[in-house]
This record gives C-alpha cells, sequence and structure tokens, in this order.
C-alpha cells in the first residue's frame, strides 16, 4: 500500500504534485492546519504530514497520529512542532534549512539599510507630503563593524554579503572554529568583544535554552553606544523590554525586526518608537522562497517514505538516498543484533558499546546506532523504532559508547555490539554479505556462521556428544522444521551454542521438551523482521 501524506497548509501545487508523481497517495486539505478538532480526527490515516507555521504539531495531536512517521516543516523554523513528542512518539521531525537561506539573509541586510537610512520613517513622511530632508540624518555602512551572532547557513551568507559592503564583520559562534573563520573572511570574537565593538548587530541563531534572551537587559548594556540591532532570527533572542528602554534612552540608536517574542504580533513594546523598522516575519517570504522549501520538503518526506534516506532531520541522523541504498543492509544487521541481545537481556541495561570495523566504520555510526538501541529496546518497548530509541534510553540512564577501527579480520567489515548490566556482559557480532544479507558471525566471542531468519533458537550448553540429535529429534517430534543449523564452541568439552533457523514460532510445548532433556543451560526462542 502507498504512503499516505496530509498537506494540512498552503503548499505550491508542484510541491504536492511531487507527491503523487513519486506514488504518494497525498491529501490537500491546506486549512484543516488550523482546525485542531479535524486535524486531530484525521491524522490518524496518515504516514506523513507537511506543514508550514500554522499547523501546530502538539502532544494531543500526535496521540491521535498511530500511523505517522515523519513531519515534514516548509521552512527552517519549528518551533510549531513538540520535537520531545514526536521523538518519543517516533516520528521523524524535517525542516527544509536551505531553501530560504539568501531570502532570509538579503531581508537582515534590506533591514540593515533600512533602520541606517530611516527608509520607513522617511517614507511615510513624503507620503504625508511632508518635506523633512533634514530630519533624517543616516549612517553608511562602508567601514562600518558589523557583530554576527550565528554564522551558520544564514549567518553565514550575511557576513559575505557585508564583506561585499565592505563591512568589517567579526563573529560570535562556539561551533566556528578559527579555519572557518578565516576562510570566510571574518574576525572570531566572544560575545563580550562582539557587544563591546558592532556598530550592527544582526541575530542568525535558533531559539533554545542557550540562546534565549542572547541579547539580555545585561547583555544589551553592554553593548556601543549608537549600536543598530537587527533581528530577522526568531522571537524571543532579544529583551524587547530592555531593548525599548535603550531605545528611549538614545543608547541604541535603531532597530530592526522581523520576528517577535509574541506573533503574531498585534502589539509590542518596539511599535511606535523611533527609528524601529518592523516587518511581519517575512524572511522567508519571497516566491522563490516558498517554492523552493515547498519541494525540499516533498522531495525529502517522499525519499525518507519510499526509500529510508533521511533528510534534515531535527531528532534522528540524516542518511541520504544513496547512503540509504549502501547501508540499509547494514542498518538491518545492526537492528537484528540488537534485538538478538534486547531478547536474551532481562535485567536492566546500564551500557551499550558498538565496536565498528572495517567498511562499515567509514558509514553514518548515528544512525547505526540508533537502529542498534532500536532493537535493544524492542523488547521492553515493543513500539520503540530508530527515533524514539535514543529518547528511551537516555531516559533510563544508559551510557552509549561507539569504537571504530580498521579493518581487523577475515571480513570486509562488521558491528559488534555489547551490553553491559549489573550482572554480565553479553556481546555478539555480524556482517553483510555480498548477497547483501546480514550474517552473525560471533555470540559471546565464540565464532559461527548464521543466516538472520525470521523464527530462531538459541541454546547454550556444555560441548557433550548428542546435542545435535536432541535439537532434532525434540524438534521433529514437535512438527518443527528446522531451515539452518549452525554450532559454534569455545573449546573442546568447554561451553558451546546452537542457532537455528526455523519455519515456525516455537510453542512452550517444545521448549518444556527441550529444557526436560537437562542438556541445555539456556534456551531461548527469537524473532527477528527477517
Amino acid at each position: 500500500m502507498a504512503p499516505k501524506v496530509l498537506v494540512s497548509d498552503k503548499l505550491s501545487e508542484t510541491a504536492v504534485q511531487i507527491f503523487r508523481d513519486r506514488g504518494i497517495d497525498v491529501d490537500f486539505l491546506p486549512d484543516v492546519g488550523k482546525d485542531k478538532e479535524k486535524l486531530a480526527e484525521i491524522i490518524g490515516q496518515y504516514d506523513g504530514l507537511a506543514i508550514r507555521s500554522a499547523t501546530k504539531v502538539t502532544p494531543s495531536l500526535l496521540e491521535h497520529a498511530d500511523k505517522l512517521k515523519v513531519v515534514g516543516r516548509a521552512g527552517i523554523g519549528t518551533d510549531n512542532v513538540d520535537k520531545e513528542a514526536a521523538s518519543k512518539k517516533g516520528v521523524i521531525v524535517m525542516n527544509t534549512p536551505f531553501g530560504n537561506m539568501i531570502t532570509t539573509a538579503e531581508h537582515a541586510i534590506a533591514m540593515m539599510f533600512a533602520v541606517a537610512r530611516q527608509i520607513p520613517e522617511a517614507s511615510a513622511s513624503t507620503h504625508a507630503g511632508k518635506w523633512e530632508k533634514s530630519k533624517f540624518m543616516g549612517v553608511e555602512l562602508t567601514n562600518k563593524t558589523l557583530g554576527v551572532i550565528g554564522a551558520g547557513n544564514i549567518g553565514g551568507i550575511v557576513c559575505d554579503r557585508a564583506k561585499g559592503l565592505k563591512m568589517k564583520v567579526i563573529a560570535f559562534d562556539p561551533f566556528l572554529s578559527e579555519e572557518k573563520a578565516d576562510k570566510m573572511g571574518v574576525e572570531k570574537v566572544e560575545l563580550d568583544d562582539l557587544l563591546a565593538r558592532a556598530d550592527f548587530i544582526t541575530l542568525h541563531v535558533p531559539l533554545t535554552d542557550g540562546t534565549r534572551n542572547i541579547l539580555s537587559a545585561e547583555n544589551l548594556a553592554k553593548t556601543k553606544k549608537g549600536v543598530r540591532i537587527i533581528n530577522c532570527a526568531r522571537g524571543g533572542l532579544v529583551d524587547e523590554n530592555a531593548l525599548a528602554e535603550l531605545l528611549k534612552s538614545g543608547h541604541v540608536a535603531g532597530a530592526a525586526f522581523d520576528v517577535f517574542a509574541e506573533e503574531p504580533a498585534k502589539e509590542n513594546v518596539l511599535f511606535g518608537l523611533p527609528n524601529v523598522v518592523c516587518t511581519p516575519h517575512l524572511g522567508a517570504s519571497t516566491t522563490e522562497a516558498q517554492e523552493n522549501v515547498a519541494l525540499q520538503v516533498a522531495e525529502q518526506m517522499s525519499n525518507y517514505l519510499l526509500d529510508g534516506a533521511v533528510e534534515n532531520a531535527l531528532n534522528l541522523p540524516s542518511m541520504t538516498a544513496e547512503e540509504a541504498k549502501v547501508m540499509g543492509p547494514w542498518v538491518a544487521l545492526s537492528g537484528h543484533l540488537g534485538s538478538f541481545i534486547g531478547q536474551l537481556t532481562d535485567e536492566p541495561i546500564k551500557a551499550i558499546n558498538i565496536l565498528y570495523d572495517g567498511v562499515v566504520s567509514e558509514m553514518n555510526l548515528p544512525a547505526l546506532n540508533c537502529s542498534v538501541v532500536a532493537g535493544i529496546m524492542k523488547k521492553s518497548n515493543p513500539d520503540v523504532n530508530m527515533v524514539s530509541a535514543p529518547v528511551v534510553a537516555k531516559e533510563r540512564g544508559i551510557q552509549i559508547s561507539t569504537t571504530n577501527q580498521d579493518k581487523s579480520g577475515a571480513f570486509e567489515g562488521y558491528v559488534k555490539v555489547t551490553v553491559v548490566t549489573d550482572k554480565r556482559e553479553r556481546s555478539i557480532a555480524g556482517t553483510v554479505f555480498s548477497d547483501g544479507k546480514p550474517r552473525f558471525i560471533q555470540i559471546k566471542g565464540i565464532n559461527i556462521d548464521a543466516e538472520v531468519g525470521e523464527h530462531m533458537l538459541y541454546t547454550t550448553n556444555e560441548d557433550v556428544p548428542g546435542i545435535i540429535g536432541t535439537l532434532g529429534g525434540v524438534l521433529g517430534k514437535n512438527g518443527v522444521n528446522i531451515a539452518n543449523f549452525t554450532l559454534g564452541r569455545a573449546a573442546a568439552g568447554g561451553e558451546a551454542i546452537a542457532l537455528l533457523y526455523v519455519d515456525d514460532s516455537l510453542n512452550q510445548t517444545t521448549l518444556d521438551a527441550l529444557a526436560e532433556t537437562g542438556l541445555f543451560k539456556q534456551i531461548k526462542p527469537l524473532e527477528f523482521n527477517a
């Protein structure tokens, strides 16, 4: 059955057609996002939800979204999506960070010009029939110092445009390396240095706990007298009340805001103040940007629902369509390894250690980690998936570590998973053969070569004669057909294991019959999504 997507906000017809052309069943209901009750009533039908800013993806909505796998936001901001609730539900949240980068950066530059030359006030005055040429004395941008808070995608474009205007650009961004700053031609500084030196300050960071009120009353007081402040990023980055007071006192010469702490902003302390330019969140409002983000979100959601590619996800490591094709078997193997250990482990898990060797060590390890953890957690949380598993593991205080190494053995690559509890460590390793099929290659340090089947039986015993015959005889008497039979042992007469791939699930009667032989230390039926 084809995946089904709901478009609940206004999206271009071209984007909607992309879903249809890719074979996805799509319902285009651009006003339903504003109707919370109606949306909750129908959301359970859909695998994907494509939105702009009107639709609010809340915990209560997600309670009704039993089939939902992905929410795609046509735009960069996802303040209208409860990402923690989505992660717990196992729903991927994607945005489109690149479709409106240029548009938003250009708006910030335009706002900087507008506040430097008081263009909106001068325009209104002239329209009113006044000719107040001497009233509107501006400043040049040339040779001024621009302080950029956040030099990522959009901030980087602003830096480039400002350099073209012959401005001196300084940037505060904890994630900006000195090498990248040199390449961009900007000076990396600490926040206090930026505040003290900048003639203009522009913000280009998301709204997080770390950035909320980054321009607080305290930090605004540190700014250079006569500074002009531009915010085309997110409301809540600037203490608007403190800024209003500094504008009134003349310490801040002007401000240009496209975003506000509360939107829609029908009232705000900045409104009506002289030399304050305000626009109604127009950063991404160009024809080109609106089309770009709509097309991008349709492509991303289609790629995920059809091919498993994860692009621009905020709560899951990204994996391109090309990576998904190559990594698919390794993602499946990682899930099987996790599932094997998860089904064998009854006590609380303290730590999960994952080793990647050879070719797999160069792949997208965060995505593989998610698959391992999801496999482990499924026993106690059947509904868990790659998105929600890390959240569940974190809530339980499970420590996750990874190691990658060059090819060290007979296989081109393998994955080894070790789980630590208060009682023991348990490990299993596997690889992917050239036919793309996952294989178990080591359990408890004992080498094996076992195909992964939907229904399997794992046993441990002392290495004594008669084990093969006993297993075959008991299973045969109980009508269980064996598809594949693998044995391994640590040493002659030592610990031995058997892993059987059988046609059907094993019932309790069969398991009891095996236990009654007295030959087995452990008897464990296993189920895999083969």
